[in-house]
């Protein structure tokens, strides 16, 4: 795995994280920022041809 593919997998996996804490503390701003960031990396991974697991959104 190259240095690009693991870092975007690695920031889609941080992502996913902290959007669920977001929504677990009731941060609905904060959720919505994560929301858009983590469409953003998959975009991102998907115009690479990163593989990216089921998308927990």
């Amino acid at each position: 795995m190259d240095a690009f593919t693991a870092g975007i997998l690695q920031r889609i996996e941080t992502t996913r994280s902290d959007l669920a804490r977001a929504r677990e503390t009731g941060d609905d701003f904060l959720a919505d920022v994560e929301l858009a960031e983590l469409e953003d990396l998959q975009r991102l991974a998907a115009e690479h041809g990163v593989e990216v697991g089921a998308a927990t959104v």
